[in-house]
């Protein structure tokens, strides 16, 4: 890998989570289908991961398809799943000699049974890996994974495993989605737009925002330097004030 550019003194994130956005316009520029452009965004997910893992971010959660995405035109959403199906096939034992965790988060029941044995099988060969993990968010909402933690609290007081009282934010987060993984310091959406997309909703509510204009298949080391440095200069206070501030208190 060459200089990251950052800080090794700064405090690097431990989970960063990125919204991957802009395929369709990348290969509009370029007079492509917009097959290619998905294409050309599988290949950036490969070195990535790897410039994450050299910078010693623990985890990185890729917001690959999202519970509104099934509104796209069917031969695109087919052409989505045919690649994360190829994606798992292909990368899961890479990911393995690397010693990196697969795991996918979202529903799964409307993923056809072939792209739901994929998942299993790749999330099988990584699962005694420990030097990182990589999440996949498909068929994925924050307004979802909350609703599907409600509702299992709601069904453990039903059945007599816990009483109404005991419902509290850390009952919750125990069972959102990616509860045992760090929380997710810095989230990053490709493309210029600047909203979260009904992204980690809950896993986000002290992240760092980052957006940037660079399209998901041109977002190269250099850009993730960019996100990781401007990371290091923002004043992380989890509602809190740094000594001295007699400011009112800020998130």
């Amino acid at each position: 890998m060459g200089n990251s550019g950052t800080s090794l003194s700064s405090p690097v994130p431990r989970h960063i989570a990125i919204i991957m956005d802009g395929n369709g316009r990348w290969a509009a520029r370029r007079g492509l289908s917009p097959s290619a452009g998905h294409k050309a965004g599988v290949e950036r997910i490969r070195d990535l991961l790897s410039a994450c893992r050299s910078r010693g971010v623990e985890v990185l959660t890729l917001f690959a398809f999202s519970s509104e995405n099934w509104q796209r035109p069917p031969k695109e959403v087919e052409l989505l799943m045919t690649l994360f199906h190829s994606y798992l096939r292909k990368e899961a034992r890479r990911m393995r000699d690397e010693g990196v965790r697969l795991r996918v988060v979202g529903r799964r029941d409307r993923f056809s049974p072939r792209l739901q044995r994929a998942i299993v099988e790749a999330e099988e060969i990584t699962r005694g890996c420990t030097q990182g993990d990589l999440v996949i968010a498909a068929d994925y909402g924050g307004r979802w994974d909350i609703a599907q933690a409600a509702k299992q609290l709601a069904e453990e007081v039903v059945n007599g495993q816990r009483s109404l009282d005991s419902i509290d934010e850390d009952a919750v987060e125990s069972h959102i989605q990616l509860a045992d993984l760090p929380s997710v310091d810095l989230l990053i959406r490709s493309s210029g737009e600047q909203r979260i997309s009904n992204f980690i909703l809950w896993q986000a509510a002290y992240s760092e925002l980052f957006f940037t204009d660079t399209l998901w298949p041109d977002f190269d080391e250099s850009a993730l330097d960019e996100a990781i440095k401007a990371f290091q200069q923002r004043d992380r206070r989890f509602g809190g004030r740094a000594e001295g501030d007699g400011t009112a208190v800020q998130a």
